[in-house]
Formats: C-alpha cells, sequence, structure tokens
C-alpha cells in the first residue's frame, strides 16, 4: 500500500507588498504552527519515506519545520517546482511519477490545488487550511495507479482542530 500526505503550507506573511509571491516567508502564527503539526504527526508515527516541497520559500520553510519534527535532515527535501501553482492535474503527474521504492511521501503545496486533488482522490473538503494535513492511503503498490476516487482518507488534521483560536 502507498500512503500520501499531503500538507499545505502554514500561514504566511502578506506584510510585505515589494515581496513576489513565491518569496512570502511565514509569519509568527505559522511559525507556531508547522513544528506543533509536524510533532503531532510525529507522536502518531506518521513519519514519511521521502519529503517533496514546492520551492517556494513558504512551503519549504514549512518543510523544514516538518522534517525536524520527524528528525530528517532538510537536505533531504526534494524540491519540485512543478507544486508552485499547480492544479490538482498536474499534482497527480508528479505523484504518478514518485519512485515505487517510497511507501509514504509527504508532499508541502499550494491551495486551491490541493483541496481540488483530495478532493479528486477522496474526499469532500470545501478547503484544506493552512498547515493542514490529509494522510490518504491507496490499495496498491504503484503511485503510477493513483487516480480518481483511488484513495482512502486516514487523516484529515489542521491546527485550530485542537482548539487554537490565534
Amino acid at each position: 500500500m502507498k500512503q500520501l500526505v499531503l500538507i499545505r503550507h502554514a500561514k504566511s506573511d502578506w506584510g510585505s507588498l515589494e515581496l513576489d509571491d513565491f518569496d512570502r516567508p511565514l509569519n509568527k502564527r505559522g511559525k507556531a504552527n508547522a513544528p506543533d503539526m509536524g510533532e503531532r504527526l510525529a507522536k502518531q508515527q506518521i513519519i514519511p519515506d521521502l519529503i517533496v516541497s514546492s520551492p517556494a520559500l513558504r512551503a519549504i520553510t514549512t518543510a523544514n519545520f516538518f522534517a525536524n519534527a520527524w528528525e530528517m535532515p532538510s537536505s533531504g527535501i526534494k524540491k519540485e517546482p512543478k507544486i508552485y501553482e499547480a492544479s490538482a492535474k498536474t499534482l497527480l503527474g508528479i505523484i504518478n511519477n514518485f519512485d515505487n521504492q517510497y511507501d509514504r511521501i509527504a508532499l508541502f503545496g499550494h491551495n486551491p490545488g490541493l483541496t481540488d486533488l483530495v478532493n479528486y482522490l477522496d474526499g469532500h473538503l470545501s478547503n484544506l487550511p493552512t498547515c493542514g494535513v490529509v494522510m490518504l492511503e491507496f490499495p496498491f503498490e504503484d503511485w503510477a495507479m493513483v487516480s480518481a476516487d483511488s484513495g482512502k482518507i486516514l487523516l484529515y488534521d489542521y491546527p485550530k482542530s485542537e482548539g487554537d483560536l490565534d
């Protein structure tokens, strides 16, 4: 079986209008939520074999926080430029080309692509919140077989689900 852990980047900073969207950093809340969510997954033994991330600053920073919680080296994060501003179809193409030696992969990206992808694979999610996590399982050994309605959601979690109201 294959498992895919989809993670939307943590809350980003809109403070500087001069910054390109790609270069937006995490804000204070994002810098708090990302390590917390990484720890939540680690405590549940949800640790990927591989981390793949959009190279956009807010996504790669989120991935680094999770890698730290998982005690994985940040240098092992695979940056995939096609994830940035990707549609569900583009994301599916990336997933279908994952190396089959990895059974559990974490993918860090952006909306609306991630929400659309979850709904395509299995789900009725109106919006994946910032730093939200969806883990899906697929009943086969080949990433190329991931397709519409082929997954089953095993976990849906996000920072405010534990009562964090700020």
